[in-house]
C-alpha cells in the first residue's frame, strides 16, 4: 500500500498535461497503484471537463457530420476477432526489459545508476534510475535542486520514513538524508533531477566536482 503521494499541485498540473514528460511518467506510474491518487485524479479531470464545457462552442454544420459519419461507414470493417496485445506498463515500454538486468554501473559503495536522460529528448531535466542493493546505504548528500523519484522495487528508509515500492517523494536543496535499502531485495528508483546532487559526506564531498 502507497503511503506517500503526490501534492494536489503536481495532480492538478498532470490533469492539465502541464508537466515535463519525466515528471509525468512518475505520476503514471504512481497512478496505477494508486487507487486514492487515481480517483483525484478522475475528479480533476470531470472539472477540467466541465469547464472546457463553459468555453465558446465551435459549430459544425449537420451535412459535414453526416459526410464524416458516412466515411466512416465506408471503411470495410475486418470480420476477423482481434487479439490484443498485453498491456505494457510505461516503465516496460521505456525500458524494454526487467529493470534488474539492465547494464547498471556501480557510482559509489552500494549505490548503482543508469542514466536514462536520452529516452526524453529536449528535456533540460536529468532522468536516472538508482538501484541501492538490499540493506545498503547511499552515501549522506543534499540536493542543489529539484528531486522527484518514484520507488519501483523494494524500499528505503531516511530521517522522514519508510517508502515502499510505488511511493512518491519530492526533495529540495532543504533535505540533506543518507536513504539505507530496508527489506531483502535491492531497492531501485526512478529519479528526476533538476541539478546535480551534493555529497556531505566527510571523505566523498571531495567527489562533487566529478557528480554530474
Amino acid at each position: 500500500m502507497t503511503r506517500h503521494h503526490p501534492d494536489s499541485l503536481s495532480l492538478m498540473e498532470y490533469s492539465a498535461g502541464n508537466l515535463t514528460e519525466p515528471h509525468a511518467l512518475c505520476i503514471r506510474l504512481h497512478l496505477e497503484q494508486c487507487p486514492h491518487c487515481r480517483s483525484r485524479v478522475d475528479t480533476l479531470n470531470s472539472l477540467g471537463a466541465v469547464m472546457m464545457e463553459q468555453q465558446p462552442k465551435v459549430t459544425v454544420s449537420v451535412g459535414s457530420f453526416e459526410q464524416l459519419m458516412a466515411r466512416i461507414d465506408s471503411v470495410p470493417q475486418d470480420a476477423s476477432p482481434v487479439m490484443q496485445a498485453p498491456r505494457l506498463s510505461p516503465l516496460q515500454k521505456l525500458l524494454g526489459e526487467d529493470i534488474n538486468e539492465l547494464p547498471w554501473k556501480r557510482q559509489l559503495g552500494d549505490v548503482s545508476v543508469l542514466d536514462i536522460s536520452e529516452k526524453f529528448p529536449g528535456q533540460g531535466e536529468r532522468v536516472v534510475l538508482q538501484k541501492l542493493v538490499a540493506g545498503g546505504k547511499a552515501p549522506a548528500h543534499t540536493h542543489r535542486g529539484d528531486e522527484t523519484t518514484i520507488v519501483l522495487q523494494g524500499a528505503f528508509a531516511d530521517q522522514k520514513g519508510v517508502f515502499n515500492q510505488w511511493d512518491f517523494v519530492v526533495l529540495n536543496e532543504q533535505d540533506e538524508h543518507r536513504p539505507v535499502a530496508v527489506g531483502c531485495e535491492d531497492c531501485i528508483t526512478l529519479s528526476v533531477l533538476s541539478a546535480p546532487v551534493k555529497l556531505t559526506g566527510t571523505f566523498t564531498r571531495m567527489l562533487n566536482p566529478f557528480i554530474r
